[in-house]
């Protein structure tokens, strides 16, 4: 997510008062975008203190990544890691969002204990928060990609779909919002203890991210994705593995 906060006059003053006192959830990305982050940050963590609330409102024109990444950083600084369990069980998705990059940021966690405090984020109700999950952490992924794919194989077997999508979210080869994982590019069969077991998941919240994560890997392997693709629907014939195959040749079969 990168796109500067939304006018107010985009929502309902009453509901963006709700957003920003943290007594609500944001039901759409247009309300999450339009949160203003000092407010917010008065009412939900009002002891990190005046300076922080100055920088986080100095921040108001980036991007809401940038955005976020400084609200963990000041909350992290101030409150140290032990405001996470707390953040974590906070009505606003934002603050829970806040918890994630901390989670992210925090230098003493191994990339096991990492997932490990991240995966309670990743199952969350809402939508939100579970991007802002892979997104917090994937840049540890990416720094040791061979150890995450090994320990993200694991949650390809959860029975529930988020922690499935995931697995998969988290190690895109290009994905949205976040820098490209260049080994992945090259070598995306590194994966495949990841996509092997997702692909005929009949989650279409998995399906999606699958697809989409072979249509990354299509930029750069196009032969490769489609001799999987045809070797997955050889050995399974569903609905599933249908739609994840055509999801991810989507640009390969442009006209």
């Amino acid at each position: 997510m990168s796109a500067a906060p939304r006018r107010m006059v985009d929502i309902d003053p009453q509901r963006l008062a709700l957003l920003n006192a943290g007594l609500v959830e944001a039901s759409t990305l247009t309300e999450c975008l339009a949160v203003d982050f000092e407010t917010l940050m008065r009412a939900a963590v009002p002891g990190v203190g005046d300076d922080a609330f100055a920088a986080i409102g100095a921040a108001v024109g980036s991007g809401i990544s940038k955005r976020m990444v400084l609200a963990a950083e000041l909350i992290r600084d101030r409150l140290g890691d032990g405001a996470v369990p707390w953040l974590r069980q906070h009505r606003s998705d934002t603050v829970r969002g806040w918890a994630c990059f901390m989670v992210g940021a925090n230098p003493a966690l191994t990339l096991e204990d990492r997932l490990a405090a991240i995966r309670p984020f990743a199952d969350d109700p809402h939508f939100g928060v579970r991007e802002w999950s892979w997104i917090a952490v994937r840049p540890q992924l990416a720094q040791d990609i061979a150890t995450a794919i090994t320990l993200l194989a694991d949650w390809t077997g959860s029975p529930s779909d988020r922690l499935r999508r995931f697995a998969s979210e988290a190690t895109r080869p290009r994905g949205v919002w976040c820098s490209h994982i260049p080994s992945l590019k090259r070598n995306p069969e590194m994966a495949l203890a990841i996509l092997e077991p997702l692909n005929a998941d009949p989650s279409r919240y998995v399906q999606d991210s699958v697809g989409n994560w072979l249509n990354d890997a299509a930029k750069d392997r196009p032969d490769w994705v489609r001799d999987l693709c045809a070797c997955w629907q050889r050995e399974h014939d569903s609905v599933a593995t249908a739609r994840i195959c055509k999801r991810a040749l989507r640009s390969l079969d442009r006209p």
